[in-house]
């Protein structure tokens, strides 16, 4: 059987709509709800779909991790420098740490605030200000770091996909897994002179 070209479809699918929630999550916390005061009435529902895509990533990391575990992988893909390499496994590692921070810190705010009741109850009111909850200071650097990583990886994915062009995101992308390879069944056909049989194509 010939080596896996590309990830399970079911990763690649975890993986893209992680991506998309993780990046629209950063984005709503920085550039929407940043600026609202927690009495704007705006500021609640920016906060219901924060802590919806909080939750939903937490579901979909625990998903991907399964997934990944449990399904065969491609080989990595050299970077071409040694060094680079050796990095790889550990900025997977600390990208994947930094969404499962930022998600826990962001569950272990709302319970200390009790935000889900207000949020989704309808019952209490904002505090003047999350930051006297220690957690959100933590919440916050883990979100910078993340985007720092976040940016870090669309760099090393541009550089493979752009300057090397080794098709690294047909990696993480739907079709066909596994390479056609003809092998030789039997030997040689004796009705044909010792010449082989017929090779077969595998998928």
């Amino acid at each position: 059987m010939s080596p896996v070209r590309r990830y399970h479809p079911l990763l690649v699918g975890l993986h893209w709509l992680m991506a998309l929630l993780v990046i629209a999550t950063l984005a709503l916390g920085a550039l929407k709800m940043a600026p609202l005061a927690n009495t704007d009435p705006m500021k609640i529902e920016a906060l219901r779909a924060h802590m919806a895509g909080g939750v939903a990533i937490l579901v979909l990391l625990a998903g991907r991790f399964i997934t990944r575990q449990t399904t065969a992988r491609p080989a990595p893909q050299s970077a071409g420098l040694e060094a680079f390499d050796r990095i790889r496994p550990l900025a997977h590692a600390l990208l994947y740490l930094l969404i499962l921070g930022m998600t826990l810190s962001g569950l272990t705010m709302a319970l200390q605030a009790g935000l889900f009741d207000i949020i989704y109850g309808g019952r209490g009111r904002l505090p003047p200000s999350l930051w006297i909850y220690p957690i959100r200071s933590v919440h916050f650097w883990i979100s910078r770091g993340l985007m720092l990583v976040i940016g870090l990886h669309l760099s090393a994915v541009g550089y493979h996909q752009f300057v090397l062009r080794d098709g690294l995101i047909r990696r993480m992308w739907f079709g066909r897994r596994r390479a056609r390879v003809a092998t030789d069944l039997a030997g040689p056909d004796p009705q044909s002179s010792g010449r082989p049989r017929a090779s077969a194509a595998r998928g």
